[in-house]
Parts: structure tokens; C-alpha cells; sequence
């Protein structure tokens, strides 16, 4: 999934190496939290000029992959 990505980048001279949006200074958790908060991609891209409609859904894909769930075998006693 993460090679599917590409604008998704990680460079700790960058924000600490958190998830960025295109080496940008935006993280994916500005821009998911902003949609989280109601703002619209529209609000976010005249926000953020620079940042693409792609870039969001990338971001979106992205924290979805992360939070998926994994099914853990429980230890047998």
C-alpha cells in the first residue's frame, strides 16, 4: 500500500519526519485533523494553495492504512 503513496513523504529534516504531504511542511495529521474539525477540501486547498485535491485523498488513504486492523492470535495459556 505504502509504494501505492507517493505523496506522502517522510524526511526527518522535515517536521521531525512526520508523515508530510510532498516533503512539504504539512503533515497528514494537519490535514486530516482540519476535515475532522468540518473544514471542507475546499477550505484546505484555499488554505493551503500549494497542496493539490490529490494530496488529500493520499492523506486520507494513508491514515486509513495505518489504522487498519490486524487481527493478533491471543497467547494459549
Amino acid at each position: 500500500m505504502m509504494n501505492q503513496l507517493t505523496r506522502i513523504t517522510f524526511d526527518p529534516a522535515v517536521m521531525g519526519g512526520k508523515a508530510c504531504i510532498r516533503s512539504l511542511r504539512v503533515t497528514v495529521a494537519t490535514v486530516v485533523g482540519l476535515l475532522a474539525s468540518g473544514r471542507s477540501r475546499e477550505e484546505i486547498l484555499k488554505a493551503y494553495p500549494y497542496l493539490e485535491p490529490e494530496d488529500i485523498d493520499q492523506a486520507l488513504a494513508y491514515v486509513a492504512w495505518r489504522l487498519e486492523e490486524r487481527e493478533v492470535p491471543l497467547a494459549v495459556p
